[in-house]
């Protein structure tokens, strides 16, 4: 249980966008999803229900580019409702002291099909550099008059580099992270 809360969490850090945005995150079609392992004999999944930020993407300079996110730790959704009560406990990611997961994104380049973004992550109080593969960036117009566009990631991160190491023997260090978010234009 508490490896759900942190994965979401550190799922969550690993979008964000800049001071400047063009786009603002669409909620609606917008994810952060996690999975850890339970005594190495199952995978507990869980995801984040509140999720912000913005961004600005430029392909024809991605250095300009910037993703800012921010996720409300106290969110985290596992369908099991003790399980989410431990995990935003002092145990796990301790929601009333560290209320949210942000990450702001330090540099973009541009790779195949999308960019690498590498960030600052913070979590339960501890902020690390991250990098991970942001892919997608197709621009769509839906509904008439709103331009749109998105982009995903999955990436691994480990929870005792946040401070979260409580029940060690049966959940797993290693927090699977998904996110998928599109943004409107401003």
């Amino acid at each position: 249980m508490k490896k759900l809360v942190l994965g979401v969490g550190l799922l969550l850090g690993c979008i964000s966008t800049a001071p400047a945005a063009d786009y603002t995150i669409d909620a609606t079609h917008t994810a952060v999803v996690f999975k850890i392992s339970h005594l190495g004999l199952s995978w507990t999944y869980g995801r984040f229900k509140e999720v912000a930020g913005d961004f600005s993407a430029d392909p024809a300079d991605p250095s300009k580019s910037s993703f800012r996110l921010t996720i409300k730790a106290d969110s985290v959704d596992t369908d099991n409702g003790k399980r989410d009560g431990h995990l935003r406990s002092p145990d796990f990611l301790n929601t009333k002291q560290f209320p949210l997961l942000t990450f702001q994104s330090t540099g973009v380049k541009p790779i195949e099909n999308g960019y690498e973004v590498t960030g600052d992550f913070t979590m339960h109080g501890v902020a690390k550099a991250i990098t991970f593969k942001l892919l997608g960036g197709r621009v769509s117009e839906f509904p008439k008059g709103v331009q749109r566009t998105g982009f995903s990631t999955e990436l691994a991160l480990r929870r005792s580099d946040y401070g979260i190491d409580r029940l060690a023997e049966a959940i797993g260090n290693e927090v699977y992270v998904s996110i998928s978010f599109e943004g409107t234009k401003k």
